[in-house]
């Protein structure tokens, strides 16, 4: 079999208020392509598919119209296996499970016993060909029951513990499944592994488990030939081991992620053995973080202007002195395809000088920076943790959903 693991698409993301659709069509018109060129057998989707909750119509659109692409008897792809991130909302993947599952599209939203996540999943002649432990996103509730008296230290051990415990029975039920068969065994999982590396503003939420950055690569069973893994967004494997893998997202989250380079996996089995190589994803859409003094800005975005290419830019001063016009400056340079999506303007202080913190702007923060900034200064003492600031995260999502939904009513509706 051919496999492909991608992951974190977020669709619906937006970067400094700039609506990416048209990069996101791009780019799963491209996979597609790549599909039927690679003669794909089965896709798996780990996690983050959405950018939030509530995604808008034209996100929904994206996702649907290509599933009802990927799949036999028109499309490229026997199986899809796609489970939800920690963006993404269980109930709302879960929804059209029965009818997708007809299609040969198997969604697992919220978390299941395990047994119940470990897919078999057979060939046209109705052999089995493939076995997916297919683990979404697990919170709190689905690891561990808190005791009296237990403290931060307990709670990460005892969901460390249920993680293995986890993964542990969905390899147990793999090998029932495969009763001795010569049949390749995956796994899939939305998490942080310890050691993986993240940009500064690529977009990754913070996960708990001692900010799951205690999951070290033995949670996983030898059973597993490869590990899907979906949440960090540059392509990495886990504490060198080339049977664990992040495929990373396929747009660059932020400015940080300029330049990286994207991929898909492309896995290939022979018997219960599995090889795995990169696939590279080119870029829709370029971006380019500007840095220097003002000279050095102003000449960089001349040259980009000059390129005639599309170029989303971020200018980042880190001059000796201020530039009071900065602003005025940058947006003097900007003309043919280059668009300035942010300005920052970073004071570099002299060499053994004391002198104030840097001044930070509001057009330097995201909108949920400006959220939990919020939430601190009303609730100084309260724990990270506390359900009442569980709640105000909840319905500010809601509300910052509701409001693209609204920004997205000019698209067309749901194609489910």
């Amino acid at each position: 079999m051919i496999i492909l693991h991608t992951s974190d698409w977020h669709l619906g993301h937006s970067l400094c208020g700039k609506r990416r659709h048209e990069e996101f069509r791009a780019f799963l018109s491209w996979l597609l392509d790549a599909m039927r060129r690679e003669r794909v057998d089965a896709l798996l989707l780990s996690g983050d598919i959405f950018d939030s909750a509530l995604p808008g119509n034209a996100a929904q659109s994206l996702y649907y119209d290509f599933l009802r692409q990927t799949t036999l008897p028109s499309g490229p792809c026997r199986h899809v296996v796609i489970i939800a991130g920690n963006h993404d909302s269980p109930s709302f993947l879960d929804a059209p499970g029965t009818l997708l599952s007809s299609m040969h599209i198997h969604v697992i939203g919220k978390a299941r016993e395990p047994e119940n996540e470990t897919l078999l999943l057979r060939d046209p002649n109705g052999q089995p060909e493939l076995i997916v432990c297919a683990v979404p996103f697990l919170r709190d509730r689905d690891l561990y029951r808190a005791g009296d008296g237990d403290d931060m230290d307990d709670r990460d051990r005892r969901m460390l513990e249920g993680m293995r415990e986890h993964y542990r029975r969905a390899a147990l039920e793999a090998e029932r499944l495969r009763k001795g068969l010569d049949l390749p065994v995956l796994a899939m999982g939305h998490l942080f592994a310890a050691g993986g590396m993240t940009g500064g503003d690529d977009g990754v939420r913070d996960l708990r488990v001692g900010s799951l950055g205690q999951v070290d690569a033995d949670v996983f069973p030898a059973t597993f030939a490869y590990v899907a893994l979906g949440h960090l967004h540059r392509a990495q494997k886990v504490h060198g081991e080339e049977r664990i893998r992040y495929s990373g997202s396929p747009l660059p989250m932020g400015f940080d992620e300029a330049g990286l380079p994207r991929e898909v996996r492309l896995l290939s089995t022979e018997g219960s053995r599995v090889l795995s190589r990169g696939l590279s994803v080119p870029s829709f859409q370029r971006l380019e973080r500007v840095e220097g003094n003002i000279d050095a800005v102003e000449r960089r975005l001349d040259e980009l202007a000059a390129s005639g290419e599309s170029v989303w830019a971020e200018v980042v001063h880190t001059g000796q002195d201020r530039v009071a016009d900065l602003r005025e400056r940058v947006e003097a340079r900007v003309q043919g395809g280059l668009e300035v999506l942010r300005i920052r303007n970073v004071r570099s202080l002299t060499e053994g000088m004391n002198a104030d913190p840097e001044e930070e702007h509001l057009e330097e923060l995201s909108v949920e920076e400006v959220f939990e900034r919020r939430l601190r200064d009303a609730f100084p003492e309260s724990d990270p943790d506390d359900p009442k600031l569980a709640i105000l995260r909840a319905t500010f999502r809601e509300s910052v959903a509701a409001a693209l939904r609204d920004d997205d009513e000019e698209d067309h509706a749901c194609a489910f």
